[in-house]
């Protein structure tokens, strides 16, 4: 039997390398399981020996104590690897293929799967639509922070690459593919973002610039990013964004400054409930700021891309309303403007298949665009602590050593 590895969070601040189990086809007890998932046959799925798996800002929100994840929750939802085994009932996903896995879990024949919405699939987790490998309240399906992960609904779930060689050559590009770069694209497809398109990004983080990086892909004339971290500014830039300090105050007056007028055709939300204020206040959190700015800064008639992530149970939040996820939005305004919304997990599957086209072409060089950095396995813990100071960087764990580094 083999051994396996893995990146479990321990409590607010703290996650560990651990020994757990290999992965077997059938679902057993653990931190987050649901108890309806415990004994649940997998016959459909494949195991995965792990290529890369990202650590990804919403794993940052668990593990500084922000949501009801529990403690030895195995992480990691954005996952690439090798097949090294298929259930008895997959029939086209092969041993040896190299494939991206989406963060979220689809079965492929609910009512939501079968008209796309693979992000709130209805048969993969019993409290409620949409399952996650990793996550907090996403069924309980484990971690791919780990040298090997089981992924269910193989042959659905599983974007194979057509050629492993070709692969290996881009494969810290095509390992933004299960998360960041499908979800950033999503907030400004939503954002309804096309040629000549102005947009105002909030938050360069590793999303908010796949969201930049995917603005410029649909031909988006100018891309401004707004955060209050410099070296995030500093990396937009690096790629031909214009970027905003939020620090220097409302983000609508340095927007004139850079385009004439005071408004943008596209706002994208990609920083989520852990926002804070603007100017003076941007020590202080303050969860809806960003999606009030946008609603203030967004033509009327515009549309807001939301990727960012908003949660039901928030220990940490400002007030009793935060901490179950109510906020004090300006709906009258964005009613008024006639504004449209979109939340909510992206449908990783919509998209995937594209951009990784987009990346085997050299169309787009989405890894250079974020800053992807990979470490080993055993350094997760360090690469935790560095990206929640604010590193412009996006972590890519390399557990069995096939990102071969300088």
């Amino acid at each position: 039997m083999s051994t396996n590895r893995a990146v479990a969070y321990r409590g607010p601040g703290v996650v560990e390398v651990i020994d757990t189990a290999y992965p077997e086809f059938e679902l057993k007890d653990g931190p987050g399981v649901h108890p309806a998932n415990v004994g649940r046959q997998v016959r459909h799925g494949a195991i995965l020996r792990t290529v890369a798996t990202n650590i990804c800002g919403s794993d940052q929100h668990m593990v500084r104590g922000r949501t009801t994840a529990p403690q030895g929750l195995v992480l990691g939802h954005e996952i690439t690897g090798e097949v090294v085994e298929v259930g008895p009932d997959v029939e086209f996903i092969r041993v040896g293929d190299i494939v991206s896995v989406p963060f979220n879990i689809a079965c492929g024949r609910c009512r939501n799967c079968k008209e796309g919405k693979t992000g709130i699939c209805l048969n993969v987790n019993p409290d409620r639509p949409g399952g996650a490998y990793g996550y907090v309240d996403m069924g309980g399906w484990v971690g791919g922070q780990a040298e090997y992960v089981l992924v269910p609904y193989a042959d659905r779930n599983l974007l194979r690459f057509p050629d492993a060689d070709q692969a290996m050559e881009k494969i810290l590009d095509l390992a933004m593919l299960s998360d960041i770069f499908p979800t950033g694209f999503h907030g400004v497809v939503t954002a309804a973002v096309g040629p000549g398109s102005t947009v105002y990004i909030a938050g360069a983080g590793p999303v908010g610039l796949a969201a930049a990086v995917g603005a410029q892909l649909l031909g988006a004339a100018a891309v401004i990013l707004g955060e209050l971290n410099e070296a995030r500014l500093a990396q937009a830039r690096s790629f031909g964004c214009e970027t905003i300090d939020v620090t220097q105050g409302d983000p609508k007056d340095q927007i004139e400054q850079i385009l004439g007028v005071p408004e943008v055709d596209a706002g994208v939300d990609a920083v989520g409930f852990e926002a804070r204020g603007h100017g003076s206040e941007a020590s202080h959190e303050a969860p809806a700021t960003v999606l009030n700015s946008l609603m203030d800064i967004t033509a009327a008639g515009g549309a807001l891309g939301i990727p960012g992530l908003y949660v039901t149970g928030n220990p940490g939040g400002v007030d009793e309303a935060a901490k179950v996820g109510s906020l004090s939005l300006r709906l009258g305004l964005g009613w008024a403007k006639s504004l449209s919304f979109t939340t909510g997990q992206c449908p990783v599957m919509k998209y995937n298949r594209q951009l990784m086209t987009a990346i085997l072409h050299d169309e787009v060089h989405i890894a250079k665009a974020v800053n992807a950095t990979p470490v080993s396995l055993e350094e997760a813990p360090q690469g935790y602590a560095v990206f929640d100071q604010g590193a412009a960087r996006n972590y890519v764990l390399n557990p069995n050593g096939y990102i071969k580094t300088a």
